[in-house]
């Protein structure tokens, strides 16, 4: 069933990129992020404290660790990628997904002590490897350009530093309790971020792409899927975090079957090598 289920984690992961293109079209990147964040967190806050009330309210010192991860979690990271997606294709954007995990074994190594071997050290070089034969095509022929894949990796690292951080300060609350602070506390801080960033190229098109793409990255991804994978880490947070791994074989199918982008001979070069990393590292066994 943890084998499903996890499965199940990885395709609905793959899929916020494709959802998030589709509502693209149809307004702003962080105007688009940020109407994902009040409304999943509204809904939240509204199932949490109004239609069940058994949920408890953060106390005093555990709302500076809410704001830090909802800035990491959600402002940052959610806002990079969404604005990233713009400048990379869905399927780029799922295979640097699969480098969070080394990313947050490298931050817990300099923040928590965590050792890291000599073979999770040379996975992580190999991983980095099949990251630079994937962007690289992307780059040379302008499909990919250096501003979206360091915006896109600004956010891998805010997502990173947020799951080291949320493992340091070990808050007492509740998963559905923490995801709906970040999402509100996230959306409040993009609102005037996207703003200004965003007041002289915003459009809106209330067209059936975004109604589509809403309803999918809010009930489907910042809900549903976020609530599967609070599950799992409360399984085994190591086996929920290598799911991770599974998502540019997910990402690549699903853009090419929705959004018909080209997958290249460097697209699945780049995939196999990541997956080398992968099991020299020891996170993934046969």
């Amino acid at each position: 069933m943890s084998t499903v289920l996890g499965l199940l984690f990885t395709f609905l992961w793959s899929s916020a990129a494709i959802a998030t293109k589709f509502g693209l079209g149809s307004t702003t990147p962080l105007a688009l992020a940020t109407f994902r964040f009040l409304s999943a967190g509204l809904l939240l806050f509204l199932y949490v404290y109004g239609l069940n009330r058994k949920f408890p309210w953060p106390k005093p010192r555990q709302w500076l660790p809410l704001i830090v991860l909802g800035l990491l979690n959600t402002t940052i990271y959610l806002g990079a990628t969404f604005w990233a997606l713009t400048y990379v294709s869905a399927g780029l954007f799922n295979l640097f997904v699969a480098t969070n995990p080394f990313l947050v074994a490298f931050f817990s190594y300099l923040w928590l002590k965590r050792s890291i071997s000599i073979k999770e050290w040379l996975g992580m070089l190999v991983a980095a490897f099949g990251l630079l034969i994937a962007t690289w095509p992307s780059i040379a022929g302008g499909e990919a350009s250096i501003s979206g894949l360091i915006i896109l990796g600004i956010g891998m690292l805010s997502m990173a530093v947020g799951s080291v951080y949320f493992k340091k300060v070990n808050l007492d609350l509740p998963s559905i309790v923490i995801n709906t602070w970040q999402l509100c506390i996230g959306g409040i801080v993009s609102l005037p971020i996207a703003y200004f960033l965003e007041k002289d190229t915003f459009f809106f098109k209330p067209d059936m792409h975004l109604l589509g793409s809403m309803i999918w990255l809010v009930f489907v991804i910042s809900i549903g899927t976020m609530l599967l994978w609070f599950f799992l880490l409360k399984q085994d947070p190591v086996r929920a975090n290598n799911w991770l791994f599974m998502t540019p074989i997910f990402g690549f199918i699903l853009a090419a079957v929705v959004l018909h982008e080209q997958v290249t001979s460097f697209d699945i070069v780049a995939t196999v090598v990541v997956v080398i990393g992968l099991f020299l590292s020891g996170n993934i066994k046969l």
